[in-house]
């Protein structure tokens, strides 16, 4: 166990990157040192970044949770994967056709996880910047941290305008996974917190490019 925590320690102290390249590496390195045929390490951590109101841009720290998993085999070689999970608010389609006013929403969790192909370039690829678009451009609305009356019109007002079930989330970014073409299969959940309902809203799809044909 104390050659494990040396590697770590030894990664700390050179400046631990969280990312697939600093992964494969400790991975090959400790299966090396443990004398064993393969390795897996899982990293998980807030990813912030930066978000501003639509109308007063004003600026705030949004967040998401991420997770790399990186495994190392000395016959097969790697296998990556990687999980994204963002919040985000959705108005009801059904709410807003039956309602001869306004319409019920609530805040919802898309969460994505990737497998990633062998050519997956981590240098030119921004995938945590891609899946976070493919989840709140499909959302009836993005969230903010800062938001001011101007910005609480222009949200309100563009999720009236984009009602979604669950389940039209889960197809939606489904379909903008499938277009990335460092994806080899992925998973995609929605999960509402209800806002008029005792019970949660769930949907998910998987897919495998690998087993498609």
């Amino acid at each position: 166990m104390s050659r494990f925590t040396e590697q770590l320690n030894q990664y700390y102290t050179e400046g631990f990157t969280a990312d697939f390249t600093t992964l494969k590496k400790f991975t090959k390195e400790l299966a090396t040192r443990l004398d064993e045929q393969d390795a897996t390490v899982d990293v998980s951590f807030p990813w912030f970044f930066e978000r501003s109101g639509p109308m007063s841009n004003l600026s705030g720290l949004s967040h998401s949770d991420v997770t790399l998993h990186v495994t190392y085999d000395q016959d097969t070689g790697y296998s990556m994967r990687a999980s994204l999970s963002v919040l985000i608010t959705t108005l009801c389609p059904c709410s807003k056709e039956i309602s001869d006013y306004s319409a019920h929403n609530q805040r919802g969790m898309v969460s994505m996880e990737i497998s990633l192909t062998d050519s997956f370039d981590e240098n030119n690829t921004d995938w945590k910047e891609m899946l976070l678009e493919a989840a709140e451009s499909n959302a009836s609305a993005r969230l903010h941290p800062v938001l001011k009356r101007p910005d609480e019109k222009v949200v309100t007002e563009h999720a009236f305008e984009n009602p979604r079930f669950v389940e039209d989330m889960v197809r939606l970014v489904a379909a903008d996974l499938y277009e990335m073409d460092f994806t080899s299969k992925f998973k995609v959940m929605c999960r509402n917190e209800e806002s008029i309902h005792m019970h949660d809203a769930i949907a998910s799809v998987s897919y495998d490019k690998e087993d498609s044909g």
